[in-house]
């Protein structure tokens, strides 16, 4: 009930990215559907219903990226101060994002057996004059439980990964203050206590040197302190250094030094005094990412297995879901590592666009446009690689369909499954550049208090959207030509 109604109380931009949400669990639902009425339709092509399935996992992958980029900003799973107290812990609110994004994947599941069952006419009659029979298995009774299985993986997927995302990771424990018993049973909060027999072993109290001490600042000579016997409880006071004079015995305080006294923290440990050496500066937000090498490294293994793989492999083409053929596997395994690496090398590629923003004499769009891309190198990187690796794939599988005549390249399950891929792609990085607006939401009413105008912060705005655009444009194109070369020949 409460994941309803924070559900419903939410505002209208919310509402629209959890039916986005919806929208393309809808779509993978229905694509998964296709793939089980292909089976149905052709029970001996198995091996080409299996490659169908198999190529849902792209659209269901994306859904799932946009469902977590959804769920982190949700306002309702967000935490708060106070919210603890009525219990909506970070484990509660995570439960709660979690149940959200099942409900919304829910929903286009649904959707998407009603349009299925729609166009196999069950429920009125056939559309589009029968024309989406072969691939819908309209001549054939549907499998409930089939179906069923199938439409309940993008929500069961979609919600333990926002739940493992959003898992809470630095909950404080509570400090556990164990029982210990020390000489004789006597009640002690001693981290380590002493073996047994040390207190009575032969001699260990009565060979004892003196105990080291620091030499008075004037030239008086130090109180000489009473002898304590060596069961006594300002004995043992005195040999594990705790403060304070003994209940009954009236030892005298150690005299003052030059060294200051050591401060003690919450827990009575006693802390190393402060020294003159300056601390180590923390390091500056916007660092750039170590997985830039890894992700150039990645970018030239999978163009260099593309080009080995089109000129050895004479392995016909596969044909996917909608007619698109496609290169032999050792091209799509290249296609794989290339996307892997844009992915990776992305937030490093974000910080250099920041660090080169503000390279010559900046002034303050250009310093303050810099400063957020090496911020939110991270976050707006990510997004931004899935882009370039999707559109550089879309571009290359358009300049491959062009080179076949006859029939078209493109069918209708290829084609919505490319919408749904590109669109969920776009979706969440515009999501992730609101999760970054809000982040940095503190600074920006600070600098409207200190008086920046708002053409400043939209110029700002309006130049990271730009170099962004220069620098990631080109270089997805160039990946995209070169992605495509080994199959064109």
């Amino acid at each position: 009930m409460l994941a309803l109604r924070l559900t419903r109380a939410a505002r209208p931009a919310v509402h629209l990215r959890r039916l986005l949400v919806a929208a393309a669990a809808a779509g993978t639902g229905f694509l998964l559907l296709s793939a089980l009425g292909y089976a149905l339709t052709h029970p001996s092509h198995s091996t080409a219903a299996l490659l169908r399935l198999s190529w849902c996992a792209i659209p269901l992958a994306t859904t799932v990226y946009l469902a977590v980029a959804v769920a982190r900003t949700d306002p309702g799973a967000r935490p708060r101060t106070g919210l603890s107290a009525i219990g909506l812990g970070p484990a509660r609110l995570m439960a709660i994002a979690a149940l959200n994004t099942a409900l919304a994947c829910t929903l286009g599941s649904l959707l998407a057996l009603l349009v299925f069952l729609h166009l196999r006419g069950d429920l009125t009659g056939m559309p589009f004059d029968g024309a989406a029979k072969d691939f819908l298995a309209a001549n054939r009774s549907l499998p409930v439980p089939a179906a069923l299985t199938l439409l309940t993986i993008p929500p069961l997927l979609a919600s333990a990964t926002v739940a493992l995302t959003l898992r809470p990771r630095d909950l404080p424990h509570p400090a556990t203050r164990s029982r210990i018993y020390g000489r004789f049973g006597a009640y002690s909060r001693t981290a380590k206590p002493e073996s047994f027999g040390t207190y009575g072993r032969f001699g260990a109290r009565f060979f004892r040197g003196p105990a080291p001490h620091t030499q008075p600042a004037d030239d008086t000579e130090p109180p000489v302190q009473p002898v304590q016997p060596a069961g006594s409880r300002a004995a043992g006071a005195a040999r594990v250094g705790a403060g304070g004079p003994p209940s009954g015995g009236g030892t005298l305080p150690a005299p003052a030094s030059d060294t200051p006294p050591a401060p003690a923290s919450a827990d009575g440990t006693l802390q190393a005094p402060p020294s003159d050496t300056p601390p180590t500066p923390a390091p500056a937000h916007g660092t750039p990412a170590p997985d830039l090498p890894w992700g150039v490294a990645v970018l030239a293994a999978g163009l260099a297995v593309e080009s080995y793989a089109g000129l050895t492999e004479t392995t016909p083409r596969t044909a996917l879901p909608g007619g698109l053929a496609v290169g032999p596997v050792g091209v799509l395994a290249g296609w794989s590592l290339t996307a892997l690496g844009l992915i990776l090398a992305a937030p490093g590629l974000t910080h250099l666009c920041g660090r080169l923003l503000q390279s010559v004499r900046p002034g303050a769009r250009r310093l303050l446009a810099g400063r957020v891309l090496m911020t939110e190198a991270t976050r707006l990187g990510r997004p931004l690689g899935v882009v370039c690796a999707v559109a550089s794939a879309a571009f290359a599988a358009t300049a491959l369909s062009g080179d076949d005549g006859g029939a078209p390249a493109f069918g209708p399950l290829t084609t919505l499954g490319g919408l749904l891929v590109t669109g969920c792609t776009v979706a969440t990085l515009l999501t992730a550049a609101v999760e970054a607006r809000e982040s940095r939401a503190d600074t920006t009413a600070a600098l409207v208090r200190l008086g920046a105008p708002a053409t400043v912060l939209r110029g700002a705005a309006a130049l990271r959207a730009g170099a962004l655009l220069t620098f990631f444009g080109p270089l997805t194109l160039l990946i995209a030509e070169l992605a495509a070369l080994p199959l064109a020949r």
